[in-house]
């Protein structure tokens, strides 16, 4: 009888304890949905209620009048998310290219001066962006002459310190054995990167593109600050032109926000097999 209700007490502490768990979980994740809860129903407001928010849990009026305003209200507005997509694709793609390319040379290819290199990488890695910002602009602008440009939106982000780490360390969990047995077979090191390395590699490379790609989708800053003509701007700085010094626009501000994150659902539930696995790896051995 003591040995049963010891059970029994066991299974009441558990399910306690996983009742905490959940409810805790619940709210992590609700508070997490509603800032994309609120950007939805809000952009089924009215649009001519500028700066008349009304901040209701649950949609008034349920209108598509603010998505028509928005594409309506500026001539650049698909510009915008023509500009974004140019800018986040071109700068994903070239992060998955180099980013691997480095990360398989620092893993797996022995090289004079390879420890101390990574080491400057990853000191690099530790500053703070902001700081980074005066003297690339300078560099851009005053140096370069390609302010207002595609180049200037895309060149500091070709390839970023963390990517690289992140491939590094990937691929150095890829078995040397494999490598050796395809310079066995007779091939050099392009092809062991082609045919071995990045087939290896689907998992980080689809963690590589969704990061980089969200990343540069939603950076605001530096867009603002090379850019001075509506045409280059990216969407996400030009939303800031539904706002103004004594009202905003606020519906057609989140109908455009709505719509600029499409792309970023898209390509993250279009990889989110292997982004899960890119995430789990390692974490179970055996």
């Amino acid at each position: 009888m003591a040995l049963y209700n010891n059970h029994a007490g066991n299974r009441a502490a558990r399910y306690s304890r996983n009742t905490v768990i959940i409810v805790i979980l619940t709210l992590f994740a609700l508070a997490t949905i509603f800032p994309i809860y609120f950007m939805l129903i809000s952009s089924f407001g009215d649009p001519i209620e500028a700066g008349a928010v009304s901040y209701s849990l649950l949609p008034t009026k349920f209108t598509l009048e603010s998505y028509k305003f928005f594409f309506d209200y500026s001539e650049y507005s698909i510009r915008w998310l023509l500009n974004s997509l140019i800018v986040a694709t071109t700068v994903m793609v070239s992060n998955v290219i180099f980013a691997s390319m480095a990360g398989y040379a620092f893993s797996k290819i022995k090289f004079k001066g390879r420890a101390m290199l990574f080491t400057i990488l990853l000191i690099a890695m530790m500053i703070p962006y902001q700081v980074t910002q005066v003297p690339l602009y300078i560099l851009i602008v005053n140096i370069f002459h390609i302010q207002n440009t595609y180049s200037a939106l895309i060149l500091p982000g070709l390839v970023t310190v963390y990517n690289i780490f992140l491939a590094k360390q990937f691929m150095g969990s890829i078995p040397t054995e494999i490598i050796e047995s395809a310079k066995i077979e007779g091939c050099n090191q392009f092809q062991i990167y082609f045919r071995v390395i990045l087939p290896l590699s689907k998992t980080v490379l689809a963690v590589m593109a969704i990061l980089t790609f969200m990343d540069s989708w939603n950076t605001f800053f530096w867009p603002f600050l090379v850019t001075n003509t509506m045409d280059m701007q990216t969407i996400q700085v030009g939303l800031k032109n539904f706002r103004f010094a004594n009202t905003t626009y606020f519906a057609p501000m989140m109908a455009g926000a709505t719509i600029s994150a499409l792309p970023m659902f898209v390509l993250f539930f279009s990889l989110q097999r292997y982004f899960l696995e890119g995430v789990t790896v390692g974490a179970v051995k055996g």
